[in-house]
């Protein structure tokens, strides 16, 4: 007879047979636990390791770039994120944090900076001949004007490359070996010889015969600055194997910051406005990017130019965005009561089908509309209208509806979408109770649907409202602002909304003023901004009624 001794481990632990196996102990289901919290935490930190390498991969990429840019500040808050991201990703007790950090990122990045941005191109004069530094606008009017030196001496050159970037490698009459770039002026570098002729350099790539010939007009139009001062001039090749001095006919005096003509005698003064201007008002052009403060937002509401185009513009957008949102809301509010009512029959399939309109890209409707549209072989007019000529999309009048039609089909299926919720939200009791009372219909829908409706929805129009009121999606594709107004100053149409007008302002036409159609953005975001805060108090006080 033997005499078991129990584990305490196992103690008041039912026990088998040794045929019938034997359930693992409580010591052994620790085990297998911390085995498994072992494998799912080596998994979790293998996860975030390769997470957070890729992160600062990407920062490392991000801030060798910039400091190349010298973009020293823009890189030291790429470093310090970078940092801060680590230290909160391998705290352990840092756990909110690690869910709030990327959103934070995003927000910042996509959404404050984009803002901020935008409000700093307003108080300047970014635009077309102003879009650069004044050692860039110097270097390029010097290198616009440049004239061969009839007894320059011929450099022997070798074309090469440095990640994309062409240069000049040269040898000067005394056998050294010069490199420079069109932003980086000759200096001495190591390099082979061949003979005579520099042929290679430490830290370039010598372009072969078929590459120079390859990016022949890149080459020839390279002018690679002889030294710091503008006024020594540049080196140009125009076969790739022989480079020339020329020098510019412009003469550049940086105490006095005057660029004079050599030719004509005539001098530019730097008079604050951000360009060389002569005493007739004359500029050289390209000129610098300034401050200029409020002058581009006083220029968008005074200038008598814009003036006309401006409020034409403005009442349109107004027009557009309300009766875009009354029409949807009261197109998708009908089809909702329709289609609310238990006793019509199929009421799933024709929600599938009043729902498409919205499932289908709104830029891709758009343009199948302008193509239905068109005047000349648009269905609507040959199929339709039996081979009516309407110019739908021509005539000021009628392209404004045509918007409007558009915006209609695009929008009423989510106004269906609210409204069905909405409506399905409120209590039978009330209409029950209503009916007892002897209420119509009509007295029911209007006097306690309607407003419990409201308090519900008119969130949501407001939202819709500050869509449509920047819906550059619809005019774009549709009438991409047209008909055009020929009398305006500016390219606009009798379509344009205020952001599409912007848009405008910035990226089309022989003159781009980023920093005007900057002002136009800050304005219509105050706009917008100002009309929310209004109707979203109007909309607390009719919760208060209710």
């Amino acid at each position: 007879m033997s005499t078991t001794i129990d584990d305490p481990a196992t103690a008041g632990e039912p026990h088998t047979g040794a045929t019938g196996g034997t359930p693992p102990t409580r010591r052994q289901r620790q085990a297998a636990g911390i085995a498994d919290a072992a494998s799912v935490g080596v998994k979790v930190l293998l996860v975030k390791l390769l997470g957070l390498g890729i992160v600062d991969a990407l920062a490392v990429f991000g801030i060798i770039i910039l400091v190349g840019a010298e973009q020293w500040l823009v890189a030291a808050i790429v470093a310090l994120v970078a940092i801060v991201v680590n230290w909160i990703y391998f705290s352990r007790r840092k756990l909110p944090a690690k869910y709030l950090t990327p959103g934070v990122i995003f927000l910042v990045v996509f959404q404050v900076f984009v803002l901020v941005y935008t409000g700093y191109i307003a108080f300047t004069n970014y635009g077309t001949g102003h879009n650069g530094s004044k050692e860039q606008a110097v270097s390029s009017l010097m290198a616009s004007s440049l004239e061969r030196v009839e007894d320059s001496p011929s450099y022997p050159v070798t074309v090469v490359d440095r990640a994309g970037e062409l240069g000049l490698l040269l040898t000067d009459p005394d056998g050294d070996a010069l490199v420079g770039t069109a932003e980086q002026p000759l200096e001495p570098v190591s390099a082979e010889f061949d003979g005579d002729k520099a042929v290679s350099a430490d830290g370039w790539n010598t372009l072969d015969f078929a590459q120079v010939l390859a990016r022949t007009d890149e080459i020839t139009e390279l002018a690679v600055p002889f030294s710091d001062d503008p006024n020594d001039g540049a080196v140009r090749t125009p076969d790739g194997s022989s480079a020339y001095l020329y020098v510019s006919t412009l003469e550049y005096d940086e105490a006095a910051g005057t660029m004079t003509d050599l030719e004509t005698g005539t001098v530019y003064s730097d008079i604050g406005t951000g360009a060389f201007t002569a005493e007739d008002g004359t500029e050289l052009l390209p000129g610098w990017q300034i401050v200029i403060g409020f002058d581009n937002f006083v220029r968008a509401v005074t200038d008598e130019r814009l003036a006309g185009p401006l409020v034409y513009v403005t009442l349109w957008t107004f027009a557009f965005a309300l009766i875009s949102v009354a029409s949807t809301f009261f197109l998708g509010l009908f089809l909702a009561i329709v289609f609310n009512d238990m006793r019509m029959r199929g009421r799933k399939f024709y929600r599938v089908l009043i729902i498409l309109p919205y499932a289908i890209p709104s830029f891709l409707s758009a343009l199948v509309w302008a193509g239905m549209m068109n005047e000349s072989f648009g269905f609507i007019n040959q199929v339709l209208l039996g081979g009516a000529s309407v110019p739908w999309l021509t005539d000021p009048f009628l392209a404004k509806v045509s918007v409007l039609i558009v915006n209609l089909w695009l929008g009423f299926p989510y106004m269906f979408l609210v409204c069905m919720g909405a409506l399905q939200s409120i209590p039978d009791e009330l209409q029950e109770a209503a009916t007892v009372d002897g209420a119509r219909p009509w007295a029911i829908f209007r006097l306690i649907k309607l407003p419990l409706l409201l308090v519900s929805v008119a969130p949501l129009l407001i939202a819709s409202f500050a869509f449509n009121f920047n819906n550059f999606n619809v005019i774009y594709m549709l009438t991409d602002g047209g008909p055009r107004d020929s009398n305006a100053p500016i390219p606009v149409g009798f379509t344009d909304i205020l952001i599409s007008m912007v848009y405008k302002v910035a990226f089309t036409g022989q003159t781009r003023d980023y920093g005007l159609a900057s002002a136009y953005s800050i304005l219509i975001f105050i706009i917008v901004a100002v009309i929310s805060i209004i109707a979203f108090r109007r909309t607390k006080s009719l919760e208060e009624l209710n």
